[in-house]
């Protein structure tokens, strides 16, 4: 106890030190109630001045002149009068979180109690400074408690005793860390101004409910860091939903809008959607990225969107088509691009329907584009294209023969099509010996 006796003047400056900082950052803060603002404003300026002026009477004491005449009087008045408006600000900090996040409809009748009872410690500080109640001074200037001295210290005990019985009814209602700073500020404040009535000489009280106040706002910028970051993952959560909704939503519209156009084929029904399906596997097989996946899975579940713009007879055509007829079907790409290029959003969609016909060599259509000329992604739609062309059913044939197929698309591997996803595909087939990727019968 001596030591702190000895060093409390040094102990008084920091606190206050660090209690006019505290308040400057709550100024600056803007994720709180502008009422728990301003309680923590009052609480931590007052707190400053608190202990300002309690050094400030300790400094003075003894000294009789007339400034310290002046300075002991009107310190210790700091002193009592502030602790009162300290332990009010709290009053004010803990109604507007009973309120808030207490779900508290009403103010509990005992922190109502406890704000009239610091209008009362207000005013009877006041009074005592004419009457000498709490304290007087003698000829040395020395400050001495007067016999009323109890009743300075009852008035806040009784108000942190009706404070903290508000804050164990209610513990739960609050998150942990400022239930615990709430019982924390209380506790040691109130087991301070028990002790301060037998120490005399050592401002224990009033370091401790200043210590308490800046301890008060580290647990509320914890737990106004802990509810941003819960904030955040809300939101984080709450955008992946909504992109997997969109995701979702754009998936089955564009399923639905390949049905429609398979449907004016009698014999390409589903031929879309495997497409998109090989596209798929060629794409993961390659090391593309998930969000390069799901743009060459989408480019080619739309890539034969052009044969809207193709007469259903040339479509639905048994046999040989004339020449007349096969240049229409190869102005498919182009309605495709035409149609898909509207989309600003997903530019990729129109790259695959527009050059899903494009060869390797150059011998391709509607452009004649050959080798990296060709977008990527298109290159590995014709693969997918040509591989499902060939073990599906048509009207001249039926499906080939895996082996066929293999064979085809090593001839066609360099000319038709990027030897790296011919290769890939090869594999695939490999990999398939019950021949499972191809049409099946419903």
């Amino acid at each position: 106890m001596e030591v702190l006796r000895q060093y409390q003047s040094d102990i008084m400056l920091l606190l206050s030190g660090i209690c006019g900082a505290i308040s400057v950052f709550v100024f600056m803060t803007d994720t709180m109630t502008k009422k728990r603002k301003a309680s923590l404003m009052l609480m931590e300026l007052s707190a400053m001045f608190l202990l300002i002026s309690d050094r400030r009477a300790y400094i003075f004491r003894g000294d009789t002149s007339r400034l310290g005449w002046v300075m002991v009087r009107l310190s210790n008045f700091l002193v009592f009068f502030l602790t009162t408006v300290v332990i009010y600000g709290f009053n004010i900090y803990l109604i507007d979180l009973m309120t808030h996040e207490g779900g508290l409809e009403k103010t509990p009748k005992r922190l109502i109690a406890a704000r009239i009872l610091a209008f009362i410690g207000m005013a009877m500080v006041v009074i005592s400074q004419f009457t000498g109640f709490y304290y007087t001074f003698d000829e040395m200037n020395k400050y001495h408690r007067s016999p009323g001295f109890i009743f300075s210290y009852l008035v806040p005990l009784t108000m942190i005793v009706l404070q903290i019985s508000v804050i164990i009814q209610n513990y739960r209602r609050l998150s942990r860390s400022i239930a615990m700073s709430l019982i924390m500020f209380t506790s040691v404040s109130l087991v301070a101004s028990v002790l301060q009535l037998f120490m005399y000489g050592v401002s224990l009280i009033n370091m401790a409910i200043v210590a308490m106040a800046a301890l008060l706002y580290v647990f509320a910028l914890k737990d106004m860091n802990t509810e941003i970051e819960r904030a955040r993952k809300r939101e984080i959560e709450f955008y992946k939903e909504e992109k997997e909704k969109e995701h979702a939503l754009f998936e089955q519209t564009a399923q639905a809008l390949a049905a429609a156009i398979d449907a004016k084929d009698e014999y390409t029904h589903g031929h879309s959607a495997r497409v998109a399906h090989y596209s798929l596997m060629i794409a993961r097989e390659a090391g593309k990225s998930e969000e390069e996946c799901d743009e060459i899975y989408f480019a080619a579940l739309l890539h034969d969107v052009g044969k809207i713009g193709v007469d259903e007879a040339i479509i639905n055509k048994e046999g040989r088509l004339t020449d007349e007829e096969y240049a229409q079907i190869k102005l498919h790409p182009v309605y495709g691009n035409n149609i898909l290029s509207s989309i600003k959003q997903s530019p990729y969609l129109s790259v695959g329907a527009h050059y899903h016909h494009e060869r390797y060599d150059g011998r391709g259509y509607p452009e004649g584009l050959a080798g990296e000329d060709i977008p990527e992604l298109a290159r590995i739609i014709a693969v997918a294209d040509s591989y499902d062309a060939m073990t599906s059913k048509r009207s001249y044939r039926a499906t080939m023969d895996q082996s066929k197929v293999r064979d085809e698309l090593v001839k066609g591997s360099g000319t038709q099509f990027d030897k790296k996803f011919a290769k890939i595909m090869i594999d695939l087939i490999d990999n398939d010996p019950d021949y499972s990727m191809r049409e099946h019968e419903e």
